[in-house]
């Protein structure tokens, strides 16, 4: 009887099993694919899909937020490029993108006047005051840097990721 008993219940337990791993295995299948549209796309959260930046169906919303994914990866032309098709260009997160990228190609003046006019339109946007600092550690300012560093710490504290990367980008600083 034991044997019987083993014999129906192993194949159970090898399924259970393999189930578990596949569901550990791809555990990460919940979060969203990362989008990487070809040259001249842009990401469509609504259809999920890479479709032509000309089209007039992609909100200023996507184009933004793709626009910055292009910057973060090193596609600093095609960012900006991106963000002249926006209907609305002069918003705080539009600003802050494209001085991000501007800073990145290494023009750095044009760049702080993007975060300058950012911060006008939103001055608690920490993300903003970050690479406003950034910019002004690469003029040798770290007066304003440490300046950017005081607002990022009122609006969200000295342990969120804003105010520990332009920290560290100061301290860094005085290393060389």
């Amino acid at each position: 009887m034991n044997t019987r008993l083993a014999v129906l219940t192993a194949p159970l337990l090898l399924i259970a099993a393999l189930s578990s791993t596949h569901v550990f295995a791809h555990g990460d299948d919940d979060e969203p694919a990362k989008p990487n549209c070809p040259k001249g796309q842009v990401w469509d959260t609504h259809s999920k899909k890479c479709v032509l930046q000309t089209s007039s169906l992609v909100p200023d919303a996507d184009r933004t937020d793709y626009a910055y994914r292009l910057a973060k990866d090193g596609r600093y032309e095609e960012a900006l490029a991106l963000l002249d098709t926006l209907k609305q260009p002069d918003t705080a997160k539009a600003l802050n993108y494209r001085g991000y990228a501007t800073r990145k190609l290494g023009r750095t003046d044009e760049g702080i006047g993007y975060y300058l006019q950012s911060v006008k339109l939103d001055p608690q946007y920490a993300q903003v005051r970050e690479y406003l600092g950034e910019a002004y550690v690469i003029k040798g300012r770290i007066d304003l840097a440490q300046e950017q560093l005081q607002y990022i710490k009122s609006i969200c504290g000295s342990t969120c990721e804003e105010y520990q990367d332009l920290a560290e980008a100061i301290n860094d600083s005085s290393k060389t």
